[in-house]
């Protein structure tokens, strides 16, 4: 039976700030400044100078601004950073909306699929709620950009340069969104009617040619043949004439994208470890790459990580920025602020219970370029953001290492570092996870 908040338990809890021999002073503070100036601790910032005996020099950041491209941004960055070094192009970016524009228009077709493929179960079910609740959005995960490079290649951004929707896409995103909510209706209607697949298929494609039109009216037509032409920095002028974008990538990024896995470390208890994942709907490119995550202990996670910095190949991965983070001063770390000093309550909580309950989730890509080894074990993390230069130590953070274990869901890294056992589990039959599942979270921030 429920119990309502009586007058008598009210002056109890009132009566119970005199036990607490910090409160007065804790309130001036919080009050004034804040719960995070008040509970922030100066020493954070003197532990998580930007040193390191594992460095990989990567050179001026990018800047995503208003926009969830950060999963685009860090997995290209982890793409030009060998390009720039091998042809000598300082300060050179791969073309961030050339990939948003296909993932909006594949994500679309993904979605009108879905709506298609489920239009007999009724508006309220969960899984169509959640369908109809974000069509599309900026955000992604690693597999879903593999899936657009494998289709549609990549062009340098001087070719295909952001637009102002690209930097701010929050009207874009609501014009879609309007557009397939508003078609899926229609399309779920037609199913109902049982008319013919053929004539569904026909009005799915008028549907698409509309967004298509949006998007290359905000984003501009993504070329399809173009001429490289640059200098480098020794001044050399050089020009490739006649490049389709699948040609550029497999000539000037060159990477083999099946060779690199998406690992996790997920401590619920309904994901064993060293077994594969995929989410349910979670995707952009029909019949493209499949999601699909390898769930480690966190520091089978690391030592990986590791191996791979220490190789000279910086490494994507996903985290929950959000959390106990200064973005200004660029530091990402459990001890930043003291609230369970502050208000004298226990404030800790298990990074599977933190999944579980929703507290935490991924929500943020970024690279990993370096780490600081003592001992052979890490203290903290090098990482290049992809929100311009202003935040940090010149758009670069400093993560501890127990806000790694924290608050980092996952990492990608080539699979030859992967024991012959992993890798042979990772090919496996994925175990299908709700769509609702916080290993489904787009990075987006």
């Amino acid at each position: 039976m429920s119990q309502n908040l009586s007058s008598e338990f009210i002056e109890k809890v009132k009566s119970d700030l005199a036990n607490h021999a910090s409160y007065k002073v804790a309130a001036r503070a919080a009050q004034t400044n804040g719960i995070f100036k008040a509970s922030e601790d100066p020493a954070a910032k003197i532990n998580n100078t930007p040193t390191f005996s594992v460095e990989i020099d990567t050179g001026k950041v990018a800047n995503q601004k208003i926009s969830g491209r950060c999963w685009m941004f860090s997995a290209l960055n982890s793409m030009r950073h060998p390009l720039q070094k091998k042809f000598k192009l300082k300060d050179f970016e791969l073309s961030q909306n050339f990939t948003n524009f296909w993932d909006k228009f594949e994500k679309s077709n993904w979605f009108l699929e879905n709506v298609i493929a489920t239009g007999v179960i009724p508006l309220t079910d969960r899984k169509v709620s959640f369908l109809f609740q974000t069509p599309q959005q900026d955000g992604g995960q690693w597999d879903m950009l593999c899936g657009l490079l494998e289709k549609y290649g990549i062009v340098p951004k001087s070719v295909y340069p952001d637009t102002f929707n690209a930097t701010d896409s929050r009207a874009l995103n609501d014009t879609i969104n309007h557009l397939l909510r508003k078609d899926g209706l229609k399309l779920r209607k037609l199913v109902s009617e049982n008319v013919p697949a053929e004539e569904i298929q026909a009005a799915k494609e008028d549907m698409l040619n509309d967004i298509f039109r949006v998007l290359a009216t905000s984003l501009g037509v993504p070329p399809t043949e173009f001429d490289f032409e640059y200098k480098d920095d020794e001044g050399k002028y050089v020009i490739d004439k006649g490049l389709t974008p699948q040609e550029f990538f497999k000539k000037y990024v060159g990477m083999n994208l099946t060779d690199h896995v998406s690992i996790i470390n997920a401590p619920t208890a309904d994901k064993p470890m060293h077994k594969v994942f995929t989410v349910e709907y979670l995707g952009n490119v029909v019949g493209g790459r499949q999601v699909r995550h390898l769930n480690l202990e966190i520091a089978e996670m690391k030592d990986l990580i590791i191996k791979q910095l220490q190789d000279g190949v910086v490494v994507w991965f996903g985290s929950n920025v959000a959390k106990e983070s200064e973005r200004q001063a660029g530091i990402l770390d459990t001890k930043l602020y003291r609230r369970d000093e502050l208000f004298d309550v226990d404030y800790s909580m298990s990074k599977a219970d933190a999944l579980d309950s929703g507290e935490s989730l991924m929500d943020h890509a970024m690279v990993i370029t370096g780490v600081d080894l003592v001992d052979g074990k890490p203290t903290k993390w090098k990482i290049e953001n992809s929100w311009g230069e202003k935040p940090g130590f010149k758009g670069y953070f400093v993560m501890s290492d127990e806000w790694f274990d924290s608050f980092v869901y996952q990492a990608v890294i080539d699979k030859k570092y992967l024991s012959e056992a992993l890798q042979k589990e990772y090919d496996k039959e994925p175990i299908v996870l709700a769509p609702w599942d916080p290993m489904g979270a787009l990075a987006d921030y």
